[in-house]
Parts: C-alpha cells; sequence; structure tokens
C-alpha cells in the first residue's frame, strides 16, 4: 500500500485552486489574519518574467501560428488546453462538448479577455421574470457593494451610461473608439441597437503601483506590466505580503477529507512531481479548482457520511451545467475602410466598444421568439498582422505576386470587421456531469462525463444574432463574407467552447434544491466554502469572471465572520 504523507500542521484555511476565485479569497482571508493554503494543479507562473507580449510573431515557429498544443497561438499564455495529456474527460452519446484547462499559477486569468461587466437586476431573478430556470438566493444589491470593491481593486474601465440591466461601475476612464468602431456605431445607432464603451479590467490609469496599459494589444499572452487583471499579478502578491500565505504548485487534489462528523478535515491531493499522496489539514476548505473540476472534487469524496459525494445528500452536484451561447466568425468587408491614411488604430486588447442587450422591453411584451438575451462584441483595425491576417484577401485581388500583393494586401489591410455574440443560456435538465465510472486520469483520480444540449432558446438566439450582424454590415456600407445559416444551426458555439462553463453546486435559499447556501456553505457541510462559478444559479450574457470575483470576495467575508462567531 502506498504510504501517504500527513503533515502535522493545520491550516484555517485551505483553497484549492489559484484563479479569480482562488486569488480572491486568499486575498480576503489573509488579510483577516488566517492562515491559508493555496494548491494549485499547475507550476509556478510569473508574468512579469514568462510573458510574451513584447515578441514579434516572425519570432515564433509558423509565425505563431494555432497548432494542436497552443489553442490560441504560439503566444497564448496557457499551459493546458481543450486536451491535457493523462487528463482525459468523456462525453455521453450524443454530447459535443469541449472542456479548456489550465494548468498553471493564475489559471485562466492570465488569458482571459478581461471584458469585466456585472449581472443585472434581471440577471439574479431570471425565473421570476420570464419563468424559465430559477431564481438566485440573493439580488443585484446585494452583491453591488462587491462589485464596487472588486472593480477598485483591480482596476475596469468603462463609462456611465444607465442601460437598462447593465450597471455602471467604479470605472477608470474607457479609451477613444477606434476608427472602424466609431463606423459600426453610427450604423447602431440608425438601428437603434445601443453601442456603447466596452468595460474591460486594463488599466487606463496607474492602480496601486501597477502601470496603465502602454496598448500593446497582447493581453492574451499575459501581461508582463500587471496592466491588466490575472490574479498572479492583483490578488496573490498582496496575500503573499502578509506572511500568510502558503502557495504549493503541481498539487493534483483528489479527493475532500471530512471527519466523523462530517465536517471537512482537509484534502489529499498527488504530488504532480514525486507522483505521492498527500494530506492537508484546514479548519476551513474554500473549493475555486474551475466549476467542472470543483464538482468533480465532490463527487469524488465520497464517504460513510457523504455516500454519493460531498455537498450532494439532494443530488443537485453536477446538474444544471452551463455555457455561455456564442455565435462567432460573421465578417464584414467595408469598402470605406480601404486605403485609409496612416492613423493611431492601437489600444487595448479587445473591443473598446460594445453592445448590451437592447430588446428587454420586447421580451417582457413577449414580441421576441426566445428567452434571454445577448451581447455583441466586435473587432477589426489595423492590429498586428499575424498568420491568416490576409487570408481570402485573393477574392478582392485576384492573386498576385511580390511588390503588387504587398500593395494590394495594405490597401485591404483593416477593412474587414468580425462580429460575435455572447449570450445566455437557460439551465436545463440535460446538461449536466458525473463520474465516469470506467475512465481515471494518469493520477488515478475518476474524470467526469459530460451531458449536454441546446434549447431552442439559445438556437434561436444565435439565429437573432446573425441577423443582427447583417444589419449591422450592410447598414455600415459593408458586406458579408463570412457568416452561418440554418444548415449550421446558425454556427452556434459547441458547450463549453465559450469557456464560460459555470453552475454544477448551485446555491440557493432551499437546502432540498441547492448544495451551498446564499453565502456559497455547504448545506452539509458548514466548512466547506465554494468561490469560483459552481454556485451560479443562472448565467447571464455578461461573461462571468467579475461576478466570480464579487461572489469570492462576499463568501470570504462570509466565512471570516463566521469564524468570528465560532460558527465554525
Amino acid at each position: 500500500m502506498a504510504q501517504i504523507k500527513k503533515p502535522s500542521r493545520v491550516y484555517d484555511a485551505i483553497i484549492v485552486g489559484s484563479g479569480a476565485g482562488g486569488g480572491m479569497a486568499a486575498y480576503v482571508l489573509t488579510r483577516a489574519g488566517a492562515k491559508v493554503l493555496m494548491l494549485e494543479a499547475g507550476g509556478w507562473y510569473d508574468t512579469a518574467k514568462q510573458s510574451k507580449m513584447f515578441e514579434w510573431d516572425y519570432q515564433a515557429p509558423h509565425r505563431g501560428a494555432v497548432k494542436p498544443n497552443t489553442t490560441f497561438g504560439y503566444f497564448d499564455a496557457a499551459v493546458g488546453g481543450w486536451q491535457i495529456p493523462g487528463e482525459p474527460y468523456t462525453n455521453a452519446p450524443g454530447t459535443d462538448w469541449t472542456w479548456f484547462r489550465s494548468r498553471m499559477l493564475g489559471g485562466r486569468t492570465n488569458h482571459w479577455g478581461r471584458i469585466s461587466l456585472r449581472f443585472g437586476p434581471y440577471d439574479f431573478k431570471p425565473y421570476s421574470r420570464d419563468g424559465k430556470g430559477f431564481d438566485w438566493p440573493i439580488t443585484y444589491e446585494d452583491l453591488a457593494p462587491y462589485y464596487d470593491k472588486t472593480e477598485e481593486l483591480i482596476g475596469v474601465y468603462g463609462s456611465i451610461e444607465n442601460v437598462e440591466n447593465a450597471p455602471d461601475g467604479k470605472f477608470q476612464p474607457a479609451p477613444a473608439p477606434r476608427c472602424y468602431e466609431l463606423l459600426v456605431q453610427k450604423a447602431c445607432e440608425k438601428l437603434h441597437i445601443t453601442c456603447i464603451p466596452s468595460r474591460h479590467s486594463i488599466l487606463t490609469r496607474p492602480l496601486n503601483g501597477r502601470p496603465a496599459c502602454h496598448y500593446c494589444s497582447q493581453c492574451g499572452r499575459s501581461c508582463a506590466t500587471s496592466s491588466n487583471f490575472s490574479s498572479p499579478t492583483v490578488l496573490i502578491p498582496p496575500a503573499m505580503e502578509t506572511g500568510n500565505l502558503d502557495i504549493i504548485c503541481n498539487a493534483m487534489v483528489r479527493e475532500v477529507l471530512t471527519g466523523p462528523d462530517g465536517l471537512a478535515t482537509g484534502v489529499s491531493y498527488v504530488d504532480r512531481t514525486t507522483r505521492k499522496e498527500v494530506q492537508a489539514r484546514g479548519k476551513v476548505v474554500v473549493l475555486a479548482a474551475s466549476n467542472c473540476e470543483t464538482c468533480r472534487l465532490l463527487l469524488n469524496s465520497r464517504s460513510t457520511r457523504h455516500p454519493d459525494g460531498l455537498a450532494n445528500s439532494t443530488g443537485v452536484v453536477g446538474r444544471y451545467l452551463m455555457d455561455t451561447v456564442g455565435a462567432d466568425g460573421t465578417v464584414g468587408f467595408f469598402p470605406v475602410l480601404m486605403d485609409l491614411p496612416p492613423h493611431n488604430d492601437d489600444g487595448t486588447g479587445g473591443m473598446h466598444l460594445y453592445m448590451p442587450w437592447w430588446n428587454y422591453d420586447k421580451q417582457f411584451k413577449n414580441q421576441m421568439p426566445f428567452s434571454r438575451g445577448y451581447h455583441i462584441e466586435f473587432g477589426g483595425g489595423r492590429h498586428m498582422p499575424g498568420e491568416g491576417t490576409f487570408g481570402g484577401s485573393h477574392r478582392y485581388l485576384g492573386g498576385g505576386y511580390g511588390a503588387e500583393l504587398k500593395k494590394g494586401c495594405r490597401k485591404l489591410f483593416g477593412a474587414f470587421v468580425g462580429f460575435s455574440s455572447r449570450g445566455e443560456m437557460i439551465p436545463n435538465d440535460d446538461s449536466w456531469c458525473e463520474i465516469d465510472k470506467d475512465v481515471v486520469d494518469e493520477w488515478g483520480i475518476p474524470v467526469l462525463k459530460f451531458h449536454f444540449k441546446w434549447t431552442q432558446d439559445e438556437i434561436l438566439q444565435a439565429r437573432h444574432a446573425r441577423e443582427t450582424f447583417r444589419e449591422i454590415i450592410e447598414t455600415a456600407g459593408g458586406e458579408v463574407v463570412q457568416t452561418a445559416g440554418a444548415d449550421e444551426n446558425w454556427g452556434i458555439s459547441r458547450g463549453g467552447e465559450i469557456i464560460h462553463e459555470v453552475g454544477t453546486a448551485r446555491m440557493g435559499s432551499e437546502r432540498s434544491t441547492s448544495a451551498l447556501n446564499a453565502y456559497c456553505q455547504a448545506w452539509d457541510c458548514k466548512n466547506l466554502f465554494i468561490t469560483d462559478a459552481a454556485p451560479f444559479v443562472s448565467n447571464a450574457d455578461k461573461n462571468p469572471t467579475l461576478t466570480i470575483l464579487a461572489l469570492a470576495w462576499r463568501t470570504s467575508e462570509h466565512i471570516v465572520d463566521e469564524v468570528k462567531k465560532r460558527n465554525i
């Protein structure tokens, strides 16, 4: 029998995961004086030393093109991807789910899009509004103070707009729109589509020793100057400065350990460097491994007191898995943008304008064919050209060679704009995950099996997005050169493809229908908390990271209060 290493030290809290939820829990708990151990499945990641934001595409193999082991190109700051050797997952027959994982300190906060949108009042009470899905046990007003604190800590740019169900925040100034963005905004005005400055966690003013963004636009490579938000640059450093945080990397957590009374006593993990089993002990356990990994941990944490897995006495763990509804790849060609004189087209990584959902009133009056909404993201301009930038140019140039081809490409450079939607998925009974009883990973840990299905609400939403993209492009004087139609299900994304997966251990007001209470505390195990996206009850069209951070802050403050009251 393999020997299990059992340290004698008992931490005040053990946090599993170092991304948005884990980093925020560490930030709050250590500053409150708690001795904390953070376990990360991947290796150490130092953005200042390891970011490749200043390298040129021509310095990379194949000009930085996407390869099987680099999902978003050579420079993406992700150690992991859709498939990780030795760490499989499975899909049930008929399911097409894909799962992106990052094995590195800070997880996916190193390479996310930094779009930081608050959920609105409707998003916390969707069932009350249209009778579909479920209501959260909290309101927007409950979380608003934590949105405020989070935005002031991480730095979010935006503008005060008073748009329905798109709450304003504590913003830094937004960067000026680019040329092509102004063109699209004018078209939206004619169509009565709201188009406002976007909201990103990227600094436009210095903050807490972090410099403002220098507009290299390479946020996806992680930021060497800490000008955008990531857990290793904003949350973990101040936690470490307290002297209260220990971090162990390459710790693949197997399960949460519990005592005879059913309470959590710590976790068991595999040291990936030695392949030995180790136990860590803590008075409180916080799971923040990302929602599906957290679900796997709960379901694999079986004991006499928790025979169906931890926090799962009602069988709700694994249920109501959701992703964002995506419709990517519609591209418009705008002749008016051809052959423009050189002009300043730089800025932050990603868009400077976006379109929040604008049809709440029609939906409320049952004038739309689907429930819930989406927002529009778009991108173009003269960003640094790389592999594939001039793909399809032969349609306009008719091919060519040498100097004449270069002249033609320069003429087209910046004349194309791509459009995407990000929409709400309503939780359904056909989308869930469970432990695959026949498959384990290379660490001997049982893996997840996924079940997933879009409903007509999501498919019709994708159709509406495609039709809206066409209206915008043609109103702006452009031509649609690429899109998806009915024969392709309107190009709706695969489940998991947008990397906004949430749910599987939802919070609720009733113990009989939820895994966690309104403070993300397990009903069945009062010293177990979750601070990633697993507690989400719904998945609004807003990108989830800002809400993960705000909810994690609220949960962590509750842990501190409960410890002070000696309730845990």
